[in-house]
Parts: structure tokens; sequence; C-alpha cells
């Protein structure tokens, strides 16, 4: 791949990253800057804000990353502030996003982001011949259907370079940690994102080899730190906003519908709540609801663009609780407050049925590999859920502490991407 110009691209649920691949055939991590207010950081945060008063055929000005979030925060009445829409890439039942006065595709949204990005990094992620991927083993949603993520992100990246690659994430994670390796080793590795968590088990050979790292199993499941969210929200936000509450329809008294939960606590459906039809749905729902107040708190929470304080609140009790025993929830927003306290061991309790999920798909990843527990050598954790001590707690029960390797926690894939974009045949790695 002499002379060509290549990269890795880490398009993820809640982070994106870019590698470019330099001279000497070590990646380099491109600093996406938002602008002068905002300070250059490799990790730009998929996320997307419009506003009116564009130039463009819209009539919407539009921004992502930390520039977005800029322009949320000082106009929130006046945008629409969408996050961790990759999480609908491959749901049949995801259609357009209501922006305002226009519909959006995901292709369209995420081409959007992808011109933005590229602007972000001054020319960096311009005329590329090759840019490769990241991409789950598994996707996010009830009935995830790959064929259509594909066709979504085939037309999300159409002219972004003169060949597109598509490569599982924990494989990238892989070649990325390979890299540091001096011997061989059967390794496994564990990604862990926003909407998946992802494995695979990958034999490096010694350093000098033709082919340093062979690809032997993989396995995917369709939760992660966006999952472990919901359930914050759900028992610390939802009863507060009328779940499990009743409403009067003619002489009967039912619960009422949790359909309109599962969507308030989905950071990829909750500004999407912003749009007529399901306003007109709530403000029915509050004339007959038992408890009005709860459900005028949750129609104002979406009517206020609240979702990313909310989803802000939620990632500092995350962290907190990973660094201590207890944390302190609060959020303030809406004409209302919420203060709790949370024990690391609570938490932990709340998504003790996820974490069984991970550990269940670790064995599927094994077993897809043909090999035990045994067999693995070194185990390398990456992306941000795998610093929660439960997750990571998964694996050093099973394949002790002296094993575990962790760092680049939202970069190494990235890293690995663009690696693995400088190999002559992209056949062996692509999925």
């Amino acid at each position: 791949m002499t002379g060509r110009r290549v990269a890795g691209l880490d398009f993820g649920t809640t982070n994106s990253v870019a590698a470019l691949a330099g001279a000497d055939g070590q990646p380099r991590l491109l600093d996406l800057a938002g602008s002068d207010a905002d300070k250059a950081d490799a990790v730009f945060r998929s996320a997307l804000c419009f506003w009116h008063g564009g130039a463009a055929d819209s009539g919407l000005s539009v921004e992502a990353g930390p520039s977005a979030i800029r322009e949320y925060l000082e106009f929130p009445s006046d945008s629409r502030f969408l996050q961790s829409f990759k999480s609908v890439a491959a749901s049949a039942s995801f259609d357009t996003a209501s922006v305002f006065h226009k519909r959006f595709r995901f292709e369209e949204l995420g081409a959007i982001f992808l011109e933005r990005m590229a602007a972000h990094a001054g020319g960096e992620l311009d005329r590329l011949d090759r840019v490769v991927v990241g991409r789950p083993v598994e996707y996010a949603g009830a009935r995830p259907d790959a064929a259509l993520a594909r066709r979504r992100c085939d037309a999300m990246f159409a002219g972004f370079a003169e060949e597109v690659g598509y490569v599982y994430e924990p494989l990238a994670a892989a070649f990325s940690y390979a890299s540091r390796l001096t011997e061989p080793a059967t390794l496994l590795v564990a990604d862990f994102g926003g909407g998946t968590s992802d494995f695979s088990v990958v034999r490096v050979a010694a350093p000098g080899a033709a082919r340093r790292c062979e690809p032997l199993g993989h396995a995917g499941i369709g939760l992660a730190g966006d999952r472990f969210d919901y359930r914050i929200v759900d028992r610390l936000v939802l009863p507060r906003l009328g779940k499990g509450g009743n409403y009067r329809s003619f002489d009967k008294v039912l619960e009422i519908p949790r359909s309109y939960f599962a969507d308030f606590a989905d950071w990829s459906r909750l500004a999407l709540m912003r749009n007529r039809r399901t306003l007109d749905e709530l403000a029915r729902l509050k004339r007959s609801a038992l408890d009005p107040e709860a459900i005028a708190r949750m129609i104002a929470v979406i009517e206020e663009e609240l979702a990313f304080p909310l989803y802000d609140a939620v990632g500092q009790l995350k962290r907190a609780l990973s660094q201590d025993e207890r944390a302190t929830f609060r959020f303030a927003g809406a004409g209302f407050e919420i203060e709790a306290a949370v024990t690391r061991a609570e938490f932990e309790g709340w998504i003790a049925v996820d974490v069984a999920a991970i550990a269940a798909t670790i064995d599927t990843a094994l077993a897809d590999a043909g090999v035990q527990q045994g067999d693995i050598d070194r185990v390398f954790l990456t992306g941000g859920t795998s610093l929660v001590p439960a997750v990571r707690a998964l694996f050093t029960a099973r394949f002790g502490e002296a094993k575990i390797a962790s760092g680049g926690e939202l970069t190494s894939i990235a890293h690995g991407l663009a690696l693995i974009a400088q190999e002559d045949d992209l056949s062996a790695w692509t999925a």
C-alpha cells in the first residue's frame, strides 16, 4: 500500500475515532478539533445537532461531535440533538428521523456526520484511497438485519474513499494489541461499545511472521453501555415519569403502555420522540392518567430537549461507580429534580441479567473458535464499558488477573483498523 492514503475509522455508537496510516506504516490518530472553543481530541462524539438558519437546501445548519454538543447546550430549545444513531443501523423498523420539517434516512444522517467529522480533521480525511471501517459482530436491536446495516453503511460511505472495507471491531483491536506482543499467543479480545459487546479469538504469531494474526472465531451480542444506561434510567427516572402507573379508558383502569418508557430510555430514540404524533399521544394520555403530573414531566423532558443532560447525568453515575462503592445520581430539568444515592452493589444487581448474557457470549466465542478457556494466553479488554468493575470481573474470574490487559479503551480499534488498511489483500480480514 506504499504511497496510498489509507485510514481506519471506528464509527461507534457513542464515539468515533479515525487513524491515518503514516509513511512508516504506523497509524496516527487524528486530532478532530471542534472549533477554536473546543480542544482537539482523537475521540469525536457520535452526535449531531441541527438548527434553523442554514444556507443548505434543507434550510438547516448542522454540527457533529463536540461542536454539536456545544451548539445544543447554547440553544437547547431551538435545536434537535441526535446521539447513538448507529444503534438503528440494522433496524428494519427505523425508517427516518424527523428533524424539524425534514426527514432523514440513516444513511443521510451518517453521511452528514462523516462530512462534519472530515471537516474537523483539517483535510486529512480527504481524497482517501482506502478506508477500513469497524463493524460489530452482532448489531444492536431486537431483530438486527446485518444485510440492511451493510446496505445503509455502503450508502453512508459512498464517496468517502475509493475503496471501503469492513472489519469486525474486536479483530481490529486484536491487530492493535498484537503490535505490542513479542511472542506467539492465543488472544481473546473483548470490545465493549455503546450498543454492542463483541469478542474475537485470534492466534497471534511471532513478530516477523508473514501473517501475524489469524482469526479463529467470533461472537457478539447487541447490548453494552447503552443497556446499562437504560437500567439506570429505568430505576431512577422512569418511575417519576409515570412508568408503572395507570390511566382510565372508559370504565377500565389500564397500565400505561410500556413502549413510551422503552423509547424514552433509549438514547437513539429519545430525541425522536419530539414529534407531533408522539406528543399528541402523550397529551391525551396525560388527560386520562391517574397521575397526570408524571406524564407532564415526561412531556417536558422531551419538549425541552433534555436528552443530553440526562445522558450526561447517567454517564457521571456510571463513571463514579467504577471508582467508588457509592455515588449520587443527580438530574434537574423540566421543573423537577432527582437526587438518589446508589451503591455499586445496587447497580450491579440492575445489570446482572445483562452481564450474564455477556458471559454466555464469551462462551459462544470460545466455542466458535474451537478453543477451551485454558487455551487463552492473553485477554485484551477495550471499549468504555470494559471499565465497569462487574464486566472486568467476568474475565479476571475466568482467566486470572495476570492474563488481562487493557488500554486505549476508546482508540485501539481505529489504530488496528489503520494497520489492517495497509494490508495488500483485505479479504482475510473483512466481514
